[in-house]
């Protein structure tokens, strides 16, 4: 097994939105790019448009043999990750089309949110981060200067929540952003555990980017959400570990 030269990242959710930005990013950056995808179709056709440097990784983070067997192939055909982008995320199993947020937001209050629809948003946004990062950690051990980077959303923000005055006070609620808040803690955990190795570990909120996550509601271009990202995933050694950051600086956990 040759281990290459380049640098390689594995972006999670990279088929579309700002995964699939941060990606064509880093593929800029001189990475290698593993487009992590639960779709390979998709994810292959994704790669093509990062370019020749990219390749699909059929992964879902819910599923513990794709994740297995991703950190596999990557030993074997790479032999080296240098940064992780856990960016795979859902923000609900069960909005209609045509719901708007806000309606969501009434059917989700922690008195009458479905434990199943809580169930499967944590599932990915917060236990499949864990795994994933646990599968690839071996890897990024090994790697020199080795940076984690968990996308999160200022929704999770449990300072700007609790102030009276936070214009989206009326929506935190149980699931998706009760589940970002639950990744920062993730995070900060992950951070403190690596220190001493010198793996940076990083939450980001990307802002609110017209994405299919939001059904295109979002004002950000992908481009303007990834900057941060990537921003992250290039930090050199003297920059932080164990932030919460969006593209206008720090934010409150």
């Amino acid at each position: 097994m040759a281990m290459q030269n380049k640098p390689v990242a594995l972006v999670t959710g990279a088929n579309k939105g700002i995964g699939l930005q941060i990606a064509k990013d880093l593929a800029a950056h001189g990475f290698t790019v593993l487009v992590g995808s639960r779709n390979l179709e998709l994810g292959e056709t994704a790669a093509q448009s990062v370019g020749a440097d990219a390749r699909a990784l059929q992964l879902d983070v819910t599923d513990q043999a794709t994740i297995t067997a991703a950190a596999e192939r990557i030993r074997s055909e790479l032999g080296r990750l240098d940064v992780l982008v856990n960016n795979a995320a859902i923000s609900h199993t069960r909005r209609p089309p045509g719901m708007s947020v806000e309606e969501y937001a009434k059917s989700t209050l922690p008195s009458n949110v479905s434990l199943d629809e809580l169930r499967a948003v944590f599932e990915t946004n917060v236990f499949g981060v864990v795994a994933v990062t646990q599968a690839m950690l071996p890897l990024l051990r090994e790697a020199p200067a080795a940076r984690i980077v968990n996308v999160s959303s200022g929704a999770g923000s449990l300072t700007m929540n609790a102030a009276p005055d936070f214009p989206w006070r009326s929506i935190y609620g149980p699931v998706y952003p009760a589940s970002k808040t639950a990744l920062n803690a993730m995070t900060l955990a992950m951070a403190i555990e690596l220190e001493s190795t010198g793996i940076k570990v990083n939450a980001v909120s990307p802002g609110f980017a017209a994405t299919a996550l939001n059904n295109f509601a979002g004002t950000l271009t992908v481009q303007q959400a990834a900057r941060e990202p990537v921003r992250l995933a290039l930090l050199g050694p003297d920059g932080p570990t164990g932030t919460f950051s969006g593209e206008n600086g720090p934010i409150p956990w």
